[in-house]
């Protein structure tokens, strides 16, 4: 093998179960072409007890609900919706499309970075929860409730909080600063927005810190018991998403690479990414700039146990934030989208060419295109897994995987991955773990190339055998 640092993803039975079906994975591909996600949903149930878990061991009024912005499908939806989860919504074809598949309009909350007319009709005809950024969407929102003679049921979006005296940044909600002054000028001394039912609290943190969140879960359980002086009752504190998950086995292969990137960037040793990609840093003056602007695709802690180390920081006293909301008689609400979906998906693509090109790199190029397995991550760092069609024995090699745009950028893979052999035309190249936020986040359609068909398998089997008729196309879900 080559001397490419590895960084071996964790992966599920099911998944090598899979990938052992050589003609069944031909057949789904010659009938759906390339590349297609196949999802294993029961997975989910592991992710959500995981958090189901901890919520329990503190005692606490608790509600989880499923980031769909995460994943297109309607199967995870609905497994969501099957394991007791409510559904966070983005957008209004979202918020109808769960309508239309019997989801209860109470099960269904409203978090749209923006919420159009139509939308807050919708929301507040049906009684969901919509959870508000500004004060146009105050004013668009009891517009609305006035023009139906009803009352909406909203909850606050709060930024600005403070982490060892510094702000942290958000472009998202009200500033912590000024929406105690608000709500008191509109909501308490005046009728403004009376047809405004206040629910409670959320937040939106950017990036993965649990420190970052353990401030910000305090900050809003101090601002609500504000709130109840001035006799305005808050029900839910919402602590969103960004929980931390981890996809690697290997703690010293995540080590290794980030130290073989840093040589490779400062030109001490040979590249290990297109085009010698710092992603993230750079080397100037012989000085490291930058930090690596990838998911922590390594963490020490993972879902269950990072929401225990949120629940469980103590601020200033001898009670924990999870104590502190039980005795508040406060529900803590979470968002879970990449963490819900660990281990529920694969992306599956077929090898269309290899070539070198004139810097001697190896091409493998993919049908499929660098939107179909993007998030904001700058690179995707698992290892993925390839089927050979044939079992003829030959060299190692080195390759970059590349996809069906007409872009120079368009490498799959910004990580050089080193392969037993040279996969052939027809072989299958598996990226395992892409169900949260990699398949379907930027998926586009440019160049006219259809998108990606979602399949989910079932798993039943007859005479123990999988079948191509096992996968069932989301669409007709």
């Amino acid at each position: 093998m080559t001397n490419l640092p590895k960084l071996t993803p964790i992966t599920s039975p099911w998944m090598h179960e899979l990938m052992e079906e050589k003609t069944v994975l031909n057949e789904l591909l010659e009938k759906y072409g390339s590349p297609i996600n196949i999802h294993q949903v029961d997975t989910m149930e592991k992710n959500f007890n995981s958090y189901q878990s901890v919520f329990e061991e503190f005692g606490l009024k608790h509600k989880i609900f499923l980031a769909r912005k995460a994943n297109k499908t309607k199967g995870v939806v609905q497994k969501a919706y099957a394991l007791g989860m409510g559904i966070d919504t983005a957008s209004l074809r979202e918020y109808t499309q769960c309508l239309e598949m019997g989801i209860e309009a109470s099960e269904l909350i409203i978090t749209a970075a923006v919420k159009n007319r139509q939308l807050v009709e919708k929301a507040v005809h049906h009684g969901s929860l919509l959870i508000l950024d500004n004060e146009d969407e105050c004013d668009l929102v009891q517009t609305v409730a006035k023009d139906q003679n009803k009352k909406a049921n909203i909850g606050f979006r709060v930024s600005g909080f403070f982490l060892n005296e510094k702000k942290l940044y958000s472009r998202f909600g009200f500033d912590l600063l000024d929406i105690d002054n608000f709500i008191t000028a509109n909501f308490i001394e005046s009728d403004k927005y009376h047809l405004l039912e206040y629910k409670g609290l959320h937040f939106h943190i950017n990036g993965y810190s649990i420190e970052e969140r353990r401030f910000s879960l305090a900050q809003c359980l101090a601002f609500s018991q504000l709130l109840s002086k001035k006799g305005l009752k808050t029900e839910f504190i919402d602590i969103g998403g960004g929980i931390l998950m981890n996809y690697l086995n290997n703690e010293s292969e995540w080590d290794y690479f980030n130290q073989q990137l840093r040589k490779a960037i400062g030109e001490k040793t040979s590249e290990i990414t297109y085009e010698n990609q710092g992603l993230g840093l750079e080397a100037v003056g012989g000085v490291m700039h930058g930090e690596l602007k990838t998911y922590p695709f390594w963490s020490p802690v993972s879902k269950g146990d990072s929401l225990r180390e949120i629940l469980s920081h103590k601020p200033h006293s001898n009670e924990s934030l999870g104590e502190i909301a039980k005795n508040l008689q406060l529900e803590i609400r979470m968002e879970p989208g990449r963490s819900m979906l660990d281990q529920v998906g694969l992306t599956i693509a077929k090898v269309a060419y290899r070539k070198v090109d004139s810097k001697g790199n190896r091409l493998v190029g993919l049908e499929m295109n660098m939107t179909q397995m993007l998030s904001g991550s700058a690179d995707f760092l698992l290892d993925p897994f390839v089927i050979y069609q044939t079992d003829e024995v030959e060299e190692p090699v080195e390759v970059y995987f590349t996809g069906a745009y007409c872009l120079e950028r368009d490498v799959l893979l910004k990580r050089k991955i080193g392969l037993p052999k040279l996969p052939m035309v027809g072989d299958l190249v598996v990226f395992v773990n892409t169900a949260g936020y990699m398949m379907h986040f930027f998926e586009s359609s440019a160049h006219l190339f259809p998108l990606a068909t979602n399949l989910i398998w079932n798993r039943t089997t007859e005479n123990g055998k999988i079948s191509s008729t096992h996968f069932q196309n989301d669409e007709n879900l």
